[in-house]
C-alpha cells in the first residue's frame, strides 16, 4: 500500500499536469472541437477513401484536408474579399451625395402615401436644400454601420482563421482516427463499463444528427434563396444560393447577401423587387432556421424536440459556434444517465437450486 504522502504527492501532479495541459490548449479548444466534429461526420468517406487508397493513411488524410479546405476555407475567403468590394461600392455611392446633395422631391410612392406622404415630401425638401443636414444624416447613419462592418469583418476573419486551424487539426484526427478511437473506447469501458460505451455511441450518434441538422438546414436556405434570387431577377441567382448554403453557419451570414441583392434591386431602380427580397429575406430565408434545424437534428439523433431548441441555442449562446453540436450533446448525455439512474433495476431471475 503507497504511503499517504505519496499518495498525496502523486494526484497533486496529476492534477498540476492536468492544469497545466488545460492552460496551453485553452485557446485552441474550440478548434479542437470543431475538428472532432467534422471528422465524425465524414468520417464514412474517409474510410472509403482509406480503403481505395490501400489502407495509405498519410495520403488519405491529406485528400481529406485537401477536400475540406476547398469546401470551408475558400470559399469564405472569396466572400471576405466580396465584404471588402462591397464596402468601397458603398463608399463610392455615398460620396456623390454629399457632393451634389439629393434630388428636390422623393420617389413618387413616398410622395403619394396617404396622411404621411405631405409631411416626407416636406421633410424631404428640407434636406435636400441643406448640405449639412445631409451631411449630419448621413454621419448617424454612417457611424453605426462603421461599427457593424467592423464587427462582420472582425467575425469573417477570425472564423477564416479558425477553419484555416481546424483543417490543419483534422488532418492528424484523420490519421491517427482509428488510434484514438480505441483509447476512447478503452477509456470508456473503464470509466463506465457498459454506461461509458453507451454514452460515447450517443455521444457520437447526436453529433451526427447535429451536423445532419446544419447541412440540412443550410440546404434549405439555399434553396428558397435561389427561388427568390430567381423570382426577383438577380443575376448570378446559383451563385449566391451557394454562399448562403455555407454562410448559413454564421447567425449574420445569410442577410449578407440577400440585404446586399436587396441593395443591387434597389441601385436598379427595382424598388418593389428590393421591398419583395427583403421580406422575403426576413420572413423566409432567415426564419427558416429556427424550426428547421430543431427539427432534422431530433429526426437523426432521436431526441426530443425541445431538448435539441434548448441544445442548439442555449450551446450557441454559452460556447459560441461550436455550442450548436455541444449543447445538444451534453444535453443527450444527460438525458441518458438520468434515465438510466431513474429506471427500475430488474430484478435477477432466481438461480436454481443445485
Amino acid at each position: 500500500m503507497l504511503n499517504p504522502s505519496k499518495q498525496f504527492a502523486q494526484i497533486a501532479l496529476v492534477t498540476l499536469l492536468l492544469v497545466g495541459c488545460v492552460l496551453v490548449l485553452r485557446g485552441f479548444v474550440a478548434a479542437i472541437l470543431f475538428a472532432a466534429v467534422i471528422c465524425i461526420a465524414t468520417w464514412p468517406a474517409y474510410a472509403l477513401l482509406l480503403r481505395k487508397l490501400k489502407r495509405r493513411q498519410v495520403l488519405s488524410a491529406t485528400l481529406m484536408t485537401l477536400a475540406l479546405t476547398i469546401i470551408f476555407v475558400a470559399p469564405l475567403t472569396l466572400i471576405t474579399l466580396s465584404l471588402a468590394e462591397g464596402v468601397s461600392l458603398a463608399v463610392e455611392k455615398i460620396g456623390p451625395l454629399l457632393q451634389q446633395g439629393l434630388p428636390r422631391h422623393p420617389p413618387d410612392f413616398l410622395r403619394t402615401l396617404p396622411f404621411i406622404g405631405e409631411r416626407i415630401d416636406a421633410y424631404w425638401n428640407n434636406i435636400a436644400g441643406s448640405r449639412e443636414e445631409i451631411s449630419r444624416l448621413l454621419r448617424q447613419a454612417i457611424d453605426p454601420a462603421r461599427g457593424v462592418l467592423l464587427q462582420t469583418g472582425g467575425l469573417i476573419g477570425n472564423a477564416l482563421l479558425q477553419l484555416a486551424l481546424v483543417v490543419f487539426i483534422a488532418f492528424f484526427f484523420y490519421r491517427d482516427g482509428e488510434a484514438i478511437a480505441g483509447l476512447l473506447r478503452t477509456g470508456s469501458r473503464r470509466l463506465g463499463g457498459e454506461l461509458g460505451e453507451h454514452l460515447l455511441e450517443a455521444s457520437r450518434n447526436t453529433v451526427m444528427g447535429v451536423m445532419v441538422g446544419i447541412v440540412g438546414t443550410a440546404a434549405g436556405q439555399a434553396l428558397v434563396a435561389l427561388i427568390g434570387f430567381v423570382i426577383a431577377g438577380v443575376p448570378g441567382a446559383l451563385l449566391l444560393a451557394a454562399g448562403t448554403f455555407f454562410l448559413s453557419m454564421v447567425p449574420i451570414g445569410p442577410p449578407l447577401l440577400w440585404g446586399g441583392a436587396a441593395w443591387w434591386l434597389y441601385d436598379q431602380g427595382e424598388l418593389g423587387w428590393a421591398i419583395f427580397m427583403v421580406i422575403w429575406g426576413l420572413l423566409v430565408i432567415s426564419s427558416i432556421d429556427n424550426f428547421l434545424k430543431p427539427f432534422l437534428i431530433s429526426k437523426t439523433a432521436s431526441l426530443p424536440l425541445l431538448l435539441i431548441a434548448l441544445g442548439v441555442f442555449g450551446g450557441a449562446l454559452a460556447f459560441g459556434l461550436i455550442g450548436v453540436f455541444l449543447g445538444p450533446t451534453l444535453l443527450a448525455l444527460g438525458l441518458m444517465l438520468a434515465q438510466h439512474w431513474t429506471s427500475p433495476q430488474t430484478p435477477a431471475p432466481p438461480q436454481p437450486e443445485s
